[in-house]
């Protein structure tokens, strides 16, 4: 059972700089003139927003959700000020830091004006009966986030290519962008893999190339396992070795979106110098239990490294980690999301597995960002995880599949709790993607 943690961090602290010396002998008049202009200047000066080290606070096994913080509370993920590689990034407001707040006008597309839908992430369509989770937004907590405008974006896209690498999230995140831009041009298929994991399509008269690679480790792996995610042996990773599918494509890229982490928590065997260094979760094979974290990082090392040292020059989105909402068992073992709104901030703990990996991300993109930003390497971080942890309403939950309870009311099916429904929250992060490029 994975143990619950939080990070809990003090509120924003206010430093004053101003010292106003009072001589002695000065008369009342300048005395009153001296305390009024330190009131002033005390009552203009902009707060400074502190970083600390998140406390690791251990929980007990259950329950997953905490009792809400007081509203004068703050909560704060490390790292949300690097959104950007340059010194102005720290002048800009956090996109990352906010509340899901009420929105009446809805998604700007529908589970049937979108033909990109995959039938698993079709909420409505497969009978969810609640819509409520449709009337949502993203509103970072100290600046305003426009909603994100298709005929603008295919516009700046104008003779461009843009890549989404990674996973199934991956996939899901790409499947919410054709949609909304659908609005102003249909895209058009011209490539997919033998399994529709990968594709690419074309928006014709934007000359805009839009692509999905599905490398769920971006290192080079040997995976076996079927569509149904049945598996026949245990995942062979190469952690020095980075998956050739995405590389070799990566000069042909203007724009990418990159991020992974889920998969590296199956059992895996591990290679480095072509030898057999240990595993993540391998009882019976004689082997070090290195652990997934260590295979993560040295993966994003592996990952960063290639875009810092590379000839070409991509605008690089790297996207955190993703959580799932899984209560009462995970999604082998019965478990469930059922909630209808979003949480505030405060009303949910991230898992010890999701605070690890956001961890790792955090540290190896600063590190990247900072050696890069000698090398016009622009990397951005897409820091979606606090924000996406607040919608646990945003799931197909038991309507991943069509109509799951149309013959038996209280039937047992499998759970998605880490997708997400088209149209849903995830929606959202096209909203931020747009105001990083616009504001870049």
């Amino acid at each position: 059972m994975v143990k619950k943690m939080r990070s809990d961090l003090g509120p924003f602290s206010l430093q004053k700089h101003n010292h106003v010396c009072v001589k002695f002998a000065a008369s009342i008049f300048l005395v009153g003139l001296a305390f009024r202009l330190l009131l002033w200047d005390s009552f203009n000066f902009s707060s400074m927003v502190e970083t600390p080290s998140p406390l690791a606070e251990e929980k007990a096994e259950s329950p997953v959700f905490s009792f809400p913080l007081q509203e004068s509370d703050s909560v704060e993920f490390p790292g949300n000020n690097q959104s950007q590689t340059s010194n102005e990034a720290a002048e800009k407001c956090d996109l990352f830091v906010g509340d899901w707040v009420p929105d009446l006008s809805g998604p700007v597309y529908t589970n049937e004006s979108c033909h990109v839908i995959e039938h698993h992430q079709n909420c409505m369509k497969n009978g969810r009966p609640d819509s409520g989770y449709l009337h949502w937004r993203w509103n970072p907590r100290d600046c305003e986030l426009p909603k994100f405008n298709p005929k603008k974006f295919l516009n700046l896209m104008r003779h461009k290519s843009m890549a989404f690498i990674g996973d199934s999230i991956s996939r899901n995140h790409v499947q919410s962008l054709l949609c909304i831009l659908s609005q102003v041009e249909p895209a058009t298929e011209v490539y997919h893999d033998k399994e529709y994991r990968s594709k690419i399509w074309k928006f014709p008269s934007h000359n805009f190339t839009l692509s999905v690679i599905w490398t769920p480790f971006l290192i080079k792996a040997a995976i076996f396992e079927d569509m149904n995610g049945v598996t026949s042996s245990e995942i062979q990773l190469y952690l020095d070795s980075l998956d050739n599918l995405w590389t070799n494509q990566y000069k042909n890229f203007d724009y990418v979106v990159i991020g992974g982490g889920k998969w590296f928590l199956k059992t895996a065997i591990y290679h480095e110098n072509n030898t057999v260094t240990g595993c993540h979760y391998c009882p019976g094979k004689n082997l070090t239990e290195l652990g997934f974290d260590y295979a993560y990082r040295k993966a994003l090392q592996e990952v960063f490294n290639f875009f810092t040292n590379s000839n070409h020059k991509a605008t690089v989105f790297f996207r955190t980690t993703t959580p799932d909402h899984f209560e009462n068992g995970e999604w082998f073992s019965g478990g469930y999301c059922n909630r209808t709104v979003p949480f505030k901030e405060g009303q949910i703990d991230m898992i010890d597995v999701d605070s690890i990996m956001r961890s790792i991300e955090v540290e190896e993109f600063e590190k990247a960002a900072f050696i890069g930003s000698d090398k016009g390497v622009n990397l951005k971080l897409l820091d979606t995880t606090l924000l996406s942890l607040l919608r646990p309403d945003g799931h197909p939950g038991p309507y991943r599949q069509f109509q799951p309870f149309a013959k038996d009311k209280n039937a047992k099916v499998q759970n998605d709790c880490l997708h997400w429904c088209l149209p849903g929250p995830i929606d959202s992060w096209n909203d931020i993607v747009m105001e990083m490029l616009v504001n870049a």
